[in-house]
């Protein structure tokens, strides 16, 4: 859910390209997300303001979880949390756990997560990269796109194929 969350945040700030890199690491005992993008970038100002609950730019609600909790996660859990950002360059958002933690929450289903992010806009590009001790697995959209020839990336059938060959590549 954290990735989701953050990455809505790239594409409410405009991204056309979105890096998501997530390792699982028994042997440096650490899980580590970071999302990049391209999107319109915060101030200096925002960017201390968007790592506190009550602040939001969304008008739907008065509260801002998606940036205080993944920060206050990996943190508790004896990690670490970056956020940077710079006005219409993009931001970058870095979460680290440390595995073995007793809270650490479970990585959840990747694939879902990432067919669920390319459906929400077909127009934005990822770069997806995953790593364990023993496997690393990169996935491209642009790639992809390039490959289906004018075939949108959000038919039905290309989901479902996208879903199995995320799955295999990252061993879930």
């Amino acid at each position: 859910m954290h990735l989701l969350d953050i990455v809505y945040n790239s594409i409410r700030a405009k991204a056309s390209l979105i890096k998501i890199f997530f390792k699982d690491s028994q042997k440096d005992d650490e899980i580590i997300l970071r999302v990049e993008d391209d999107g319109i970038g915060m101030d200096k100002e925002t960017v201390e303001k968007v790592q506190d609950p009550f602040y939001t730019t969304r008008t739907t609600r008065d509260v801002g979880l998606g940036i205080p909790l993944l920060k206050e996660g990996a943190l508790s859990c004896e990690g670490s949390f970056q956020l940077q950002s710079q006005e219409n360059i993009g931001t970058m958002i870095e979460a680290k756990y440390l595995k073995s933690h007793l809270d650490t929450p479970p990585i959840g289903d990747l694939s879902e997560t990432l067919v669920t992010l390319i459906q929400a806009n077909e127009n934005i590009d990822y770069l997806f990269h995953f790593e364990t001790d023993d496997l690393s697995f990169d996935f491209d959209t642009k790639e992809i796109k390039e490959l289906l020839d004018g075939v949108s990336i959000v038919e039905p059938d290309i989901i479902i194929w996208l879903k199995s060959y995320i799955k295999e590549g990252i061993g879930q």
